[in-house]
């Protein structure tokens, strides 16, 4: 038996509870553009920028220049609206599960740009508590393909099976699980996340580790 030797955390509802603000930015930047779009806060959960901006501007005429100018836009004045609140805006209680578990290789595997990536972890002064970082630009196959954790794995050098990823979307979960991986479900935008391990609020859960401490994964 294995016990857990590496964190993966995915970011935006995981580190930061960005949800809110990347839906204010998305709906800003489309009526910017003539669009007036309903559920933009639901189809945006846990995809990359790209098939947002598809879904989102539907155009079979747009390139993909466009669709990168698009997302970098959006994303922004999702940075502009952020930067005032980052702080607040940490999941409660993550930067001290952090620190408490420093000894724990850590990783960010994040569908979000690698700009986003940068913002947060740098402006919130989080960047040392990560050995690893793999944006959506790093893989080829973003979420819910599993590259994007594995190649998470192999950069802070553990099995998956002995990894425990932190994930708030469904698209993340069924990557973490392709990946062979743990997850603990963060319910920082859903409601319930079938499929996971544990769930909790966030990191002032009074189980949570008591449930690492004791969990277990069976090597392959």
């Amino acid at each position: 038996m294995l016990s857990p030797s590496a964190w993966i955390f995915d970011m935006d509802g995981v580190i930061i509870d960005s949800t809110q603000t990347h839906t204010e930015a998305w709906i800003a930047y489309l009526r910017q553009h003539g669009l007036d779009l309903p559920e933009v806060g639901s189809r945006m959960l846990g995809k990359h920028n790209d098939a947002i901006v598809r879904d989102f501007f539907c155009d079979p005429g747009m390139t993909d220049h466009d669709v990168y100018e698009h997302g970098a836009n959006k994303e922004s004045l999702y940075r502009e609206l952020m930067a005032p609140l980052l702080e607040q805006k940490l999941l409660p209680g993550v930067r001290e599960f952090l620190a408490s578990h420093s000894s724990v290789p850590a990783a960010v595997a994040t569908n979000a740009e690698a700009a986003n990536v940068d913002f947060v972890l740098t402006g919130a002064d989080l960047r040392s508590s990560f050995q690893a970082v793999v944006s959506g630009q790093d893989v080829q196959r973003p979420k819910p393909a599993p590259d994007i954790f594995l190649r998470a794995a192999a950069m802070l050098g553990a099995q998956p099976s002995s990894c425990i990823v932190f994930e708030d979307s469904i698209t993340g979960v069924t990557a973490a699980r392709a990946a062979g991986m743990r997850v603990v479900g963060v319910l920082s935008t859903l409601s319930e996340l079938p499929g996971v391990d544990y769930a909790i609020r966030d990191f002032r859960d009074s189980g949570l580790d008591q449930w690492l401490l004791s969990c277990t994964i069976p090597s392959r």
